[in-house]
């Protein structure tokens, strides 16, 4: 078995049906497949969702499950996000122990470093805001440890290509994929 395993970002657009995510998330699960994160929101079109799913896996496996995905029903485009011609963000929350002045002065200039915010304060805590890549939110989590996490809630991976290419571009949106799904 090949091991040059990396992790893929997976974009695609469903129809925003109840039951959707199940369906494709199964699809990762029978497949064998694990999934690093997965984000799903509204897409650009009424009625149209749009999943954001990465994992880790080599390239043959990444071809293939994006073929697999192309087949299901509701799933209307697929592409593979390229790391180097996208922008890809997470969003995290911070919850961080700041028991006195001190800290919590350190805590806001470690904060302000990365220019992430400060949204909520107590006594005793200071919950802190980041968006940015995986890169930028891990290093200010690994600084916050010294003082103490209580806890983190973390979003996945969203991703967009850069420039004038779209999700829609090089996908068979109604032709191929569609055509056998409807003649039944």
């Amino acid at each position: 078995m090949n091991r040059d395993l990396k992790l893929y970002t997976l974009s695609i657009l469903v129809e925003d049906t109840p039951g959707v995510l199940s369906q494709v998330a199964r699809l990762f699960s029978r497949k064998g497949y694990n999934i690093e994160s997965i984000v799903t929101g509204e897409a650009d079109r009424p009625g149209v969702a749009r999943l954001t799913i990465v994992l880790r896996s080599d390239e043959q496996m990444i071809n293939q499950i994006a073929a697999q995905c192309r087949k299901l029903i509701p799933v209307m485009a697929v592409k593979i996000v390229d790391e180097k011609n996208s922008i890809q963000r997470e969003v995290a929350l911070i919850k961080v122990q700041a028991m006195d002045r001190g800290f919590r002065d350190e805590v806001i200039q470690i904060a302000n470093l990365f220019r992430a915010n400060i949204i909520d304060v107590g006594r005793e805590t200071l919950t802190v805001a980041i968006f940015g890549d995986k890169d930028k939110t891990g290093a200010l989590i690994d600084l916050l440890r010294d003082f103490g996490i209580l806890e983190i809630a973390k979003t996945g991976t969203i991703a967009i290509e850069r420039g004038r290419s779209t999700i829609y571009d090089d996908n068979k949106l109604k032709e191929e994929y569609n055509y056998g799904k409807n003649v039944l």
